[in-house]
């Protein structure tokens, strides 16, 4: 099984008050040095089967329609690769 994940964000040129307030709130809790700040959404998908390019093709399909408004989101997609963890 392979995870596909779709990162979502708000296109430059939209405002982000969400951000802004996180951006703002920094300095007070100690954190310097952040000039911005954009939030966004992160969809993990777990994939049956290979991810291939047909795979790939659905997954963008479902983030453009389905996941993203792509008239304010853009959006990217990617497979995530497993980590190995060994237990001793």
């Amino acid at each position: 099984m392979a995870r596909v994940v779709v990162d979502v964000m708000l296109k430059p040129e939209i405002l982000d008050p969400q951000g802004q307030a996180v951006q703002r709130a920094l300095p007070r809790l100690g954190y310097q040095g952040i000039t911005d700040v954009r939030q966004g959404k992160r969809f993990e998908l777990e994939v049956e089967g290979p991810v291939d390019d047909d795979a790939l093709a659905r997954i963008r399909q479902l983030a453009e329609t389905f996941l993203a408004n792509t008239v304010i989101e853009d959006f990217t997609v990617r497979v995530e690769e497993r980590e190995e963890v060994t237990t001793a």
